[in-house]
């Protein structure tokens, strides 16, 4: 394989564009899939095929986390109608869901969620946020969780306990509806765990204003 100057094409050299154009062409895909309202059995099989081809591509853990549930799904052959609603959901999370205003906003991912949502302590915990937040303006927000005892963090490490998501993605965002900050909390939780057995906590802003 061959770039465009036709010099020897680098895989592991390109790999952030190429992971970036497979969560573009994804979220491409899953649009069109959920247009209908609904998703069948051979669209199912048509994503399921797609993803194995691209997955060497991706090193993000949302393509890899779908790619299994889906193999799950279709693991008996067929994919009936509790496995249609739950794969139309999360297509949909993905791509995002747009609200009527006057700025159209993009509803933030739902999918890399901590299912079930872990009750949030605030004291001596280390936060950080990522999107916009219906709750308030990011100082707000930050104010928040530190008159809690809490503490915040500008990136995620393994110092975070956990990744609030705001209810609107952020124009920064990598992708139309998660960023950076979701990848590498997705990649520390399933580290974290494997190794200590806790992990990252990601979770909606919705989960967050709760516990306040």
């Amino acid at each position: 394989m061959r770039d465009e100057n036709y010099q020897p094409y680098s895989v592991e050299m390109n790999m952030p564009m190429l992971n970036d154009r497979t969560i573009d062409e994804l979220t491409g895909i899953a649009k069109g899939v959920v247009a209908d309202g609904s998703v069948n059995q051979q669209e199912a099989v048509f994503l399921l095929d797609w993803l194995k081809r691209n997955v060497k591509y991706a090193r993000d853990r949302i393509v890899v986390t779908l790619l299994g549930r889906i193999e799950e799904m279709l693991s008996d052959g067929i994919l009936d109608n509790e496995e249609k609603k739950e794969l139309f959901e999360i297509l949909k999370s993905i791509t995002g869901e747009q609200i009527p205003s006057e700025t159209v906003e993009l509803l933030s991912a739902t999918f890399p969620l901590d299912k079930p949502a872990p009750p949030i302590i605030f004291k001596g915990k280390h936060f950080c946020f990522t999107g916009k937040f219906a709750y308030g303006p990011r100082k707000i927000c930050e104010q928040a969780i530190m008159e809690r005892g809490g503490n915040m963090k500008t990136s995620v490490s393994d110092w975070v306990d956990y990744l609030v998501i705001g209810n609107f993605s952020s124009e920064q965002w990598q992708h139309t509806t998660y960023g950076r900050k979701i990848e590498a909390a997705m990649l520390f939780r399933d580290q974290r765990k494997r190794t200590y057995g806790n992990q990252i906590a990601i979770i909606h802003e919705d989960h967050w204003a709760k516990h306040l």
